[in-house]
């Protein structure tokens, strides 16, 4: 056996820490914003946000779609939205989130006070619609944050099924880096100040602690989690998942293994979850959900 290479080996940690710096820089970076992201949520986008539209007795309840960290009810849907828009349902999308002189990036504020912000919107919609409840599709953050608000702000009496794309369900590990952070003095009290958005999603935390307590799950919704064994950002994958009734988990790569969708790719342009997720809203008339979905 050839001995180790000592200077190759003493390179590992500072790999690891320039590695964890970065997540830092990003959250810094978060604070510097100089301006406004659009809010999506007043004018039809391509289809969506029309709060005239009256729901179908085929889908009779409205879709909302919930953005995850950094994204925007524009961006992160601008093709799961006409997706579902063109098979016959009424889609809305929201901003939430938004720090203080921070405008520029979404999802960066408290998640339960970004719960509230859902709670409003949705009453916006059902009110809008006529409907007596909704359903909600999220990614990231967005498959998350929502549970807090079906727990704790009355949302299960309003909301019919949750799916979640690569939620954080049970918070993040981000590839082992968030336990690199007590080697960073103050670290952990800067993002915690600056964005708690993300210091609520890291594994372990206060906010992913009480919002698991007690079971995954309330009583009267139904679940659904997609994910994906590539994910890189919510680590481990599995962690996504969720334990009780209603309950559905997919691994895509189970639907289709040549699917290679890692965490942003399968919540903005993978077809094959998008197929997925129309299951999800409208089970009793799902079809499989192959390789063949993409082009469905």
């Amino acid at each position: 056996m050839l001995p180790r290479n000592p200077r190759r080996q003493s390179r590992q940690p500072w790999k690891r820490a320039v590695r964890a710096l970065s997540v830092l820089a990003l959250a810094a970076a978060a604070t510097l914003a100089p301006t406004a992201a659009a809010q999506a949520d007043t004018a039809p986008s391509r289809g969506w946000n029309d709060f005239d539209c009256k729901p179908s007795a085929a889908h009779p309840r409205p879709v909302v779609l919930v953005h995850g960290t950094f994204g925007n009810a524009v961006d992160n849907w601008l093709a799961l939205a006409p997706y579902l828009v063109n098979r016959g349902y009424c889609v809305f999308s929201l901003d939430y989130g938004q720090l203080p002189g921070v405008p520029l990036f979404n999802g960066l504020g408290p998640i339960a006070a970004s719960a509230g912000q859902l709670d409003t919107y949705v009453d916006r919609v059902l009110a809008a619609t006529g409907a007596p409840e909704a359903d909600l599709v999220g990614h990231s953050q967005g498959g998350m944050m929502p549970r807090w608000y079906l727990k704790f702000l009355g949302g299960a009496a309003k909301v019919n099924t949750l799916v979640g794309i690569a939620p954080d369900n049970h918070g993040t590990t981000l590839s082992g880096l968030t336990k690199l952070l007590p080697y960073f003095p103050g670290a952990e009290d800067v993002i915690s100040s600056k964005t708690p958005g993300l210091a609520d999603q890291i594994a372990g935390s206060d906010f992913i602690t009480k919002l698991n307590e007690g079971g995954d799950t309330v009583p009267g919704v139904r679940y659904h989690v997609i994910a994906s064994q590539y994910d890189e950002v919510v680590t481990p994958y599995r962690s996504q998942f969720l334990t009780g009734p209603n309950v559905t988990n997919v691994l895509i790569q189970d639907k289709c293994a040549l699917d290679l969708s890692e965490h942003v790719a399968i919540g903005t342009v993978d077809r094959v979850t998008f197929h997925e997720v129309a299951n999800a809203l409208d089970p009793a008339h799902a079809t499989p959900t192959t390789c063949l979905s993409v082009v469905g």
